[in-house]
Formats: C-alpha cells, sequence, structure tokens
C-alpha cells in the first residue's frame, strides 16, 4: 500500500510558504527534480512542463526543488522564482521551496531519495542541478538520472509506470 512509504510521511515547504505533506501524492506517480534557474540545464523545465500536461490526468506529477547548492545557480527568492517559472516555461507543476539536497542540511526528501537511489560509483551525492528521480505510485524510487538526461527520454517509462494499478 503506498501509504507505507517513508517518503510519504516527508513534509515540504511549498514556494508560497505552506507545509505540504507528500501523503498528498500518494498513489500517484511523480518526478521529483531538483532545479536552478541559472543553469545551463535550466530550459528541462520546458520539457518537465510537457510531461506534466500530457500525463498529470492519469496520476503523475513533477514536483521541483529549488537548490542554490550548485554555483550559485537558485540565488532568487521564492517569488523571483515562481516568477521566472511561470513567466518563462509556464510552470504549472508544484514547485518547492529551496532547499539544500546535499550534506547535513539536506531536505529529508533528498535523503530518502539518495538512500534508495545512489548514482554512479554508488555515491549518494546529487552532483549537479536538474538530477531527476522517478517513483512510483507506491513510492518506490523507480530510477535515478543524470542532469544531462532530457526529461522527455523518461516518456516510455513514466507511461509503463502508471499503467499499473
Amino acid at each position: 500500500m503506498a501509504e507505507n512509504s517513508p517518503l510519504y510521511d516527508i513534509t515540504a515547504q511549498k514556494l508560497d510558504g505552506q507545509p505540504l505533506k507528500l501523503s498528498y501524492f500518494s498513489g500517484r506517480v511523480l518526478l521529483i527534480v531538483n532545479t536552478a534557474s541559472k543553469c545551463g540545464f535550466t530550459p528541462q523545465y520546458g520539457a518537465l512542463e510537457q510531461l506534466y500536461r500530457e500525463f498529470n490526468p492519469r496520476g503523475f506529477e513533477v514536483l521541483a526543488f529549488p537548490s542554490n547548492q550548485f554555483g550559485n545557480q537558485e540565488p532568487g527568492s521564492a517569488a523571483e522564482i515562481a516568477a521566472f517559472c511561470e513567466r518563462n516555461y509556464g510552470v504549472s507543476f508544484p514547485v518547492f521551496a529551496k532547499v539544500d539536497v546535499n550534506g547535513a542540511q539536506a531536505h529529508p526528501v533528498f535523503r530518502f531519495l539518495t538512500a534508495a537511489r545512489r548514482g554512479f560509483f554508488g555515491t549518494r551525492r546529487i552532483l549537479w542541478n536538474f538530477t531527476k528521480f522517478l517513483v512510483d505510485r507506491e513510492g518506490n524510487v523507480m530510477g535515478r538520472y543524470a542532469p544531462n538526461t532530457d526529461p522527455s527520454k523518461l516518456r516510455d517509462m513514466i507511461d509503463l509506470l502508471l499503467k499499473k494499478p
């Protein structure tokens, strides 16, 4: 049962400052991404929005977590991040408050994700912005994808996960 995943016990703050328990997304397929507005991979926001619009009616969510841990590429305030995402990419999926993804202050979402699915050479550490984690309806981390992985390349895997009850 999906509610048993530790992921759903975690609460994250949305960009507007409101807390949201991730159990809200229980039973949905998730693509969780650490993002930044001034990164070479920032145009991926467009592909993420396209996936969201295509698959959301079937039970898919993109959850974006801005982080300023890589090259000061997300220096903006919550209001600036929200305006940037809307103005440049028409982002309509949930964007959360800026978080750390590595280190002692890493947000619990990323501690969970990196423990469940390690990167190259077994590392837990996220190496750059736009690292992506695909989570099934039960809250299991099914894949970890490098920053340079175009989100559209995940379309078939998302479709497959959405077909499972």
